[in-house]
């Protein structure tokens, strides 16, 4: 009898394939929503996370931007940007060892006969390599660490494949009419964008970028014997100082943290995106879900006779409404398959364009996740036939006599 139920089923809907397309597309979209949104968000957090992981824990940030700013939180990519006045601010505060501006951008890069853009990165050579090495990780898997005031840059692990095949330590390249002699090639530091930059000392940085200051981030190590905590109020303070003294001026308001505190930045973020991304997508489904519901109505309304000839054969209340219950159930199913599938490739289509721009600093997988696609396919199937419920209903409460004679 469920065979039967199914085919009755597939036949109207292949014979109003139409409207039938229509009622999956509502589906498709809400699903899509959910499914790209939620699984590209994901994967920012987790990139952000992972490079976090890599810093010190008595290793301190300081950002541009008030509180939560969401485009610095995603790859210090918000344009905006600390100064000199604000690098020395940190380093008058009591209890800060070493003090690191490390700002970045896209430059054309030569070697030999061939040019490619590469993010180049800026560090004061003559304080920094020993903080990326003890604090943050960073090794030298070829060469050796640069010597400062020589002109001697640091390649990343991809440079010599991705960019430059063949590519060793003691080649020049050239950056602004400007040759640098490489020192060493860095291990991978775990993701792609890390391992595709050219670090630079500071002063050739800001020779070859033609910038006088500004950097997207600070990085401050906490001397031993000092707590973390106090030492971060101390550079607050001190910051706070810098901006009072500029009057008239506007002047970039800035947030301190801890990588711990980053990590718990990152999570809290996460949730208030996700939060918007479902209620938007709820919206969406809704629409879905009436859709149908007006489509199942309108096949009620279609197939009164048809209805009423089932009954008078035999056909009782819990057959018609099965039909209708299937019929509407098939509609939901299709529509959260196409919208899983879509929503997913979608996904990855996304993390691919951010990954290609050379800005950013975190690389971002996208990781499907099995329980969200269940999850999405399972909703769908249970939108469809709880949407139709209400006209399934209505065509099995029709009366056959009555049915018989709809005109």
């Amino acid at each position: 009898m469920i065979d039967d139920y199914f085919k009755i089923a597939l036949k109207n809907l292949k014979n109003r394939a139409l409207r039938s397309w229509l009622t999956v597309l509502g589906v498709v979209l809400g699903v899509f929503l959910i499914t790209s949104l939620l699984t590209f968000s994901e994967a920012i957090p987790r990139a952000v996370q992972e490079m976090l992981r890599q810093i010190g824990g008595d290793v301190i940030m300081v950002m541009p931007g008030e509180g939560i700013d969401i485009s610095t939180y995603i790859g210090f990519a918000s344009g905006l940007e600390l100064g000199n006045e604000e690098l020395e601010a940190v380093k008058r505060a009591r209890g800060v060892d070493i003090v690191l501006e490390m700002p970045f951008q896209a430059e054309n890069v030569r070697w030999r006969d061939q040019v490619e853009t590469v993010l180049v990165w800026g560090l004061d050579f003559e304080s920094g390599l020993e903080m990326i090495r003890d604090d943050m990780g960073w090794r030298i898997s070829e060469g050796r660490y640069p010597r400062p005031g020589r002109r001697e840059v640091i390649l990343g692990q991809l440079i010599p494949r991705n960019f430059f095949p063949g590519i060793q330590p003691g080649d020049e390249i050239t950056v602004s009419g400007r040759k640098f002699t490489v020192s060493g090639i860095m291990q991978s530091l775990g993701h792609r964008e890390n391992d595709s930059t050219i670090l630079f000392d500071i002063d050739d940085y800001r020779s070859v970028t033609g910038t006088r200051e500004g950097t997207p981030v600070i990085m401050a190590r906490v001397e031993q014997g000092h707590d973390l905590n106090v030492v971060i109020s101390n550079i607050e303070r001190s910051l706070e100082d810098t901006i009072a003294r500029r009057r008239g001026e506007d002047s970039p308001s800035f947030t301190v943290l801890s990588s711990d505190a980053m990590l718990e930045l990152v999570d809290t973020v996460l949730g208030a995106i996700q939060s918007v991304i479902i209620a938007l997508s709820l919206v969406s489904v809704l629409v879905g879900s009436i859709g149908i519901m007006n489509t199942t109505f309108t096949s009620v309304n279609q197939r009164v006779k048809e209805i009423g000839v089932l009954k008078a054969v035999g056909a009782k209340k819990r057959d018609i409404l099965a039909m209708f219950l299937i019929e509407s159930g098939i509609i939901g199913l299709v529509g959260g398959l196409i919208g899983i599938a879509s929503g997913i490739s979608f996904a990855y289509f996304m993390a691919y364009l951010v990954n290609q721009n050379p800005e950013m600093i975190v690389e971002v997988q996208v990781q499907a996740s099995p329980y969200l696609a269940i999850f999405a396919v399972l909703g769908s199937l249970f939108l469809g036939v709880v949407s139709g419920y209400l006209p399934a209903k209505k065509a099995a409460d029709l009366n056959p006599v009555d049915a018989l004679m709809y005109e």
